[in-house]
């Protein structure tokens, strides 16, 4: 079965390519690309099933085998990361033909939209099958390209200005990442992962550090974290609604993702695990403070995404079992939250014409359905309980607890301070958005578009149900877990128990 491997990879990019030659026949468009995204969902899923009963899956591109060609690995991390990402695209993009069809636009920009984002679903996916660095590198620049393209549809001049930051600080990163896969190769005379394991280990302390920090240095840009993070509330807002939430939910992530790949397979338990935990408090606590001082929704959600990637970072810089599942856990839980809020907020703007708050007013009265659809999530991320948030932050201070130590306890706190600000945060939207009397400028009531209201009540319902299955799902995030910590299962996959 391992030719399903590839197909997350391929699949996207062969419907980008016949939705480009469709360009013009929006229907065409829309069929092939929720054909593909669909099977691309049934695909990943079933490599999750595969890897939690039998084991990481390896496929060698051209039949070139390890270390000398490409391999692409699906173990349980990246298997159930493709399964939450896959699922997102394809509820954003049945949003996204939602908005066209009301808007109007179903020729314009639609005939672009579908192969570039089919592009950067085929970007995410590489990025987490890579099993070398330079094919990790290709991944992040096919999202780099896509996601330029999607962040400045339309043409206007807030979309250019922050498509050039964002391009500007992308690129900066590539060069990073880059000149360290330079580094790496001149230095062990490899890039695929599983070689690396034991050439980084041999080389001298120093110049092992200097590469780690480089890579951090990269990963960390394109993650957001503080300090490398101003670009974003910049860039994302400006944005469409379902590109806002597709980058929110998921590109963030593969930084993330190769935080956690590349501490964990090549450089366990150094001393850049202190660092973590301080960027983490760090990203934590000024990211909700940014959150705090918006008044538009959009701006406040992305400083609550930069300030909830502290989390994650809190799992990965404990190097425990406990923190690494945890975080693996709120990892699917922050997917999912942080599309979903960005969706419910382009439905904001749908029915009150703007979502800066001074401008917003009455819609809990006036769309008790939308009142719902942003209240469920927003709480979900503040971590009231019984929510999957609640769950994640729990396991995240039980393991920072059992850990023990003053960076752990003052995440902890940093933690629970971060907590309280986000529930005073999505409150103060509450409050202003959809309690107080409408404002004079809200449009009078009118229908929301079925596909938009469906594909965010699914998300909606799915958050919900991480509750239901936080069991099966921290059992799978433990296993990964330990996979992760046990590098030898997948050098030996890789290598298929010979060198």
């Amino acid at each position: 079965m391992t030719w399903l491997v590839p197909l997350p990879v391929v699949m996207p990019l062969i419907g980008a390519a016949l939705t480009l030659m469709m360009a013009g026949r929006p229907r065409a468009q829309r069929t092939v690309s929720l054909t593909v995204l669909t099977a691309t969902v049934l695909v990943s899923a079933a490599l999750l099933g595969l890897t939690t009963t039998g084991g990481s899956m390896v496929v060698t591109v051209g039949g070139w085998a390890a270390p000398l060609g490409i391999v692409l690995v699906a173990d349980q991390l990246a298997a159930l990361m493709l399964v939450v990402s896959s699922t997102m695209t394809v509820c954003v993009l049945v949003y996204s033909i939602g908005q066209g069809m009301a808007d109007g636009h179903e020729e314009t920009p639609l005939s672009v939209y579908h192969p570039t984002y089919l592009v950067l679903t085929a970007g995410v996916t590489n990025a987490f099958l890579a099993g070398d660095l330079f094919n990790l590198y290709v991944g992040f620049e096919i999202l780099l390209v896509a996601s330029y393209v999607l962040l400045t549809l339309g043409g206007t001049e807030n979309r250019i200005r922050a498509g050039i930051t964002y391009v500007v600080v992308s690129l900066l990163s590539s060069v990073i990442f880059l000149t360290a896969i330079g580094l790496v190769y001149a230095a062990t005379g490899t890039l695929t992962m599983a070689h690396l394991v034991e050439r980084l280990d041999a080389l001298p302390d120093g110049l092992r550090l200097m590469l780690q920090g480089m890579l951090l240095l990269a990963f960390g840009i394109k993650a957001a974290v503080f300090p490398l993070s101003s670009w974003l509330p910049d860039s994302y807002p400006t944005a469409p609604a379902p590109v806002t939430a597709v980058f929110a939910g998921l590109l963030t992530k593969a930084g993330v993702y190769a935080i956690i790949r590349t501490e964990t397979l090549l450089f366990p338990g150094g001393r850049a695990a202190v660092v973590l935990l301080i960027l983490a408090l760090l990203t934590m606590v000024v990211g909700i403070l940014g959150a705090v001082a918006q008044s538009d929704i959009k701006r406040l959600l992305s400083f609550t995404l930069v300030s909830h990637i502290g989390f994650l970072l809190f799992g990965v810089g404990l190097t425990t079992r406990l923190g690494l599942s945890s975080a693996i856990f709120y990892v699917v839980h922050h997917i999912t939250i942080q599309t979903t809020l960005f969706l419910a907020t382009g439905l904001i703007e749908k029915r009150g014409g703007s979502t800066a708050l001074d401008r917003l007013g009455g819609l809990a009265r006036l769309s008790p359905v939308l009142a719902v659809l942003f209240l469920v999530p927003a709480l979900n991320l503040a971590g009231i309980p019984p929510f999957s948030g609640f769950i994640g932050k729990l396991g995240l201070v039980q393991a920072g607890a059992a850990d023990g130590g003053v960076l752990a306890w003052l995440l902890i706190a940093g933690g629970l301070a971060t907590s309280l600000l986000t529930l005073y945060a999505v409150a103060r939207v509450w409050n202003l958005a959809f309690w107080r009397v409408p404002h004079a400028s809200t449009p009078a009531r009118s229908p929301l578009p079925p596909l938009m209201v469906g594909s965010t009540l699914a998300l909606v319902a799915l958050g919900v149900g991480l509750t239901a299955v936080a069991g099966p799902l921290f059992e799978i995030g433990d296993q990964a877990a330990g996979g992760l910590l046990e590098r030898s299962g997948y050098v030996e996959a890789v290598f298929g128990g010979t060198r």
